[in-house]
C-alpha cells in the first residue's frame, strides 16, 4: 500500500494528517487533474454525517475546483449512491465519498471511484498518491465552477426501486431500519417508503457526533430488541454510509453477510440469474457457507480480504454475486458496488416471492463457531510458517480440523499484528485451539 491510501480510500482521525484541509486541498487537486486526463468536466463529492465532513468537502471541491474541473455536491448520499452519480451523469469524470464508514465519528476518510463508478485500481491509487505527495505544478488557467444536485437522493432511490416489483406485496411486509445516525438517514424513508412497506425508522435523526453510536450494522443490540418488541418481519441495519446490511430476523436473531450471500444466491439460482453459478467470498467468509453453497452445487470462490478484492474476482471469474460477512455485499448486474439498500432490497425479494421468514431462508447455512484473536507482533513480520515450534502447532490443529473446520492466519494490512481465526463445530474446542496457536505465536515471535 501506498503512503496514503489503505484498503478502502484513505482514512484516519479528523483534522490530523491525512485527513486535514490541506490534504484534502491536495487530493481534490489530483482527482481534478485524473480527470481531465479522461476528458471528462465534473467530479461529483458526496458525504456522510459527521461533523467534520463539511470541512473536508469544502477543501476537495476548492482543490478540484482550482484545476479547472467543476464540482457537483451530492450532499450527504450513501457511498454507493455516489458510485451511481457517477455513472449516470454525463460529463463526470470521478465521485469522492467523505466518510470512514463504520468508525467512530471522530475519524473521517476519503473514497474515490473513477467514471463509471468503479473503484479506483491500484495504478490509478499510485497515480493520483504521487500527485498528492509530490511537487508537481497543477494548471491554473481557469477554475471550476462548484453547484449542488438538489435531486441526488431522489435520482439514487428510483435507481434502486425500479429494479424491484414491491408494488404486488399485500400484505406489505412490516421492517424495522436502523440508519446508524449515517447517510442513509433521509434516503431510506424514499427507499423504504410507507406505501410499499410497513416501516419504522430508528437511529434516522444525525447530529454530527452520533453516527454508528451503539447503533448501526455494528451495534444491532437495540435492532434486534425493536424487532421483537413490534414483531417486525425484518430489520435492517446499515453502517454510516450505508454500504453494509447485517438483518435481523424475525425472531430477533443477526443474519451477516455470509447467510444473505446464500439465501439470495438460491433464489438467484432458482430464478435462472445466477450467471456462472458462481458466488464469491473472501477468505475470512465462514466455513458454513462454502459448504452451504457446495449443497446447493454452486461454485465458491474466495478473494483476499476487501470489498474491492471481491470485486476484482467477480470481473476475473463473470460471478455477478459476491461479498463478505461484514455485510458488503455486490449485485453485479445491479450495481458497480457494495450497496447496502439494494442488498436489503434483494432479500425483501426473496422474503416477499417465497412467502418464507427469514429465519427458515438463513437456516439453509449453519454457522460454524468462529474464534478470531489478534496477536501484537515486531515489524519485522517473519514468515511464521518457517518458525517450527509455530507451524507444527498449526499442523497439529489443522490435522484434528480436516474436513471439519479450518485455520487461516494473517498479517493485518494496517497494523502490528498476526491475526489468528480458528473455525470448527465446537466453540470451546475452536476457543483452545486459537489460544493454542496465539500461544505458540507469542513465545516465539
Amino acid at each position: 500500500m501506498g503512503k496514503l491510501f489503505g484498503t478502502d480510500g484513505i482514512r484516519g482521525r479528523a483534522n490530523l494528517y491525512p485527513i486535514t484541509c490541506e490534504v484534502a486541498l491536495k487530493i481534490g487537486q489530483a482527482v481534478g487533474m485524473f480527470t481531465q486526463k479522461t476528458d471528462h468536466k465534473s467530479v461529483v463529492i458526496g458525504k456522510d454525517t459527521r461533523e467534520s465532513s463539511d470541512m473536508l468537502e469544502s477543501a476537495l471541491a476548492a482543490g478540484i475546483a482550482s484545476v479547472g474541473v467543476d464540482v457537483l455536491l451530492a450532499g450527504i448520499i450513501p457511498t454507493p449512491g455516489v458510485a451511481y452519480l457517477s455513472s449516470c451523469l454525463d460529463g463526470v469524470g470521478a465521485g469522492i465519498v467523505i466518510s470512514a464508514s463504520h468508525n467512530p465519528w471522530g475519524d473521517n476518510g476519503i473514497k474515490i471511484f473513477r467514471q463509471g463508478g468503479v473503484k479506483l485500481s491500484d495504478a490509478q491509487e499510485e497515480e493520483i498518491e504521487s500527485q498528492i505527495l509530490g511537487n508537481e505544478n497543477v494548471p491554473r488557467e481557469r477554475s471550476g465552477r462548484i453547484s449542488i444536485i438538489s435531486d441526488s437522493l431522489n435520482i439514487y432511490s428510483r435507481f434502486l426501486l425500479d429494479k424491484f416489483p414491491f408494488w404486488k406485496q399485500d400484505p406489505r411486509l412490516k421492517i424495522i431500519i436502523d440508519a446508524s445516525n449515517g447517510a442513509a438517514s433521509e434516503v431510506c424513508r424514499l427507499v423504504f417508503n410507507k406505501e410499499l412497506f410497513n416501516v419504522q425508522f430508528i437511529h434516522n435523526r444525525p447530529n454530527g457526533v452520533n453516527i454508528n453510536d451503539n447503533c448501526g450494522s455494528q451495534h444491532t443490540q437495540d435492532l434486534q430488541d425493536q424487532v421483537l418488541k413490534g414483531k417486525a418481519d425484518i430489520g435492517l441495519a446499515f453502517d454510516g454510509d450505508a454500504d453494509r446490511l447485517i438483518a435481523i430476523d424475525e425472531k430477533g436473531i443477526p443474519i451477516t453477510g455470509d447467510r444473505i450471500l446464500v439465501v439470495c444466491a438460491k433464489f438467484a439460482k432458482e430464478k435462472n440469474r445466477l450467471k456462472n453459478n458462481m458466488v464469491v467470498s473472501t477468505i475470512m467468509s465462514n466455513i458454513g457457507l462454502t459448504k452451504a453453497l457446495e449443497s446447493l452445487d454452486i461454485i465458491h470462490l474466495q478473494s483476499d480480504v476487501g470489498d474491492r478484492k471481491v470485486l476484482e474476482e467477480m470481473g476475473r471469474s463473470g460471478a455477478v454475486i459476491g461479498g463478505e460477512d461484514s455485510g458488503h455485499m455486490i449485485f453485479g448486474g445491479d450495481h458497480t458496488t457494495g450497496d447496502g439498500m439494494l442488498s436489503a432490497l434483494k432479500l425483501l425479494e426473496v422474503m416477499a416471492e417465497t412467502g418464507k421468514p427469514l429465519s427458515e431462508l438463513a437456516s439453509i447455512m449453519v454457522v460454524y463457531p468462529q474464534v478470531l484473536m489478534n496477536v501484537e507482533v515486531d515489524a519485522s513480520r517473519p514468515d511464521y510458517n518457517q518458525i517450527i515450534p509455530i507451524s507444527k502447532v498449526i499442523r497439529e490443529v489443522e490435522d484434528r480440523l480436516a474436513g471439519i473446520g479450518r485455520v487461516l492466519i494473517r498479517y493485518s494490512g494496517t497494523q502490528p499484528l498476526l491475526r489468528v481465526m480458528v473455525e470448527g463445530p465446537d466453540k470451546a474446542e475452536t476457543q483452545a485451539f486459537c489460544e493454542e496457536i496465539c500461544d505458540a505465536i507469542k513465545e516465539n515471535i
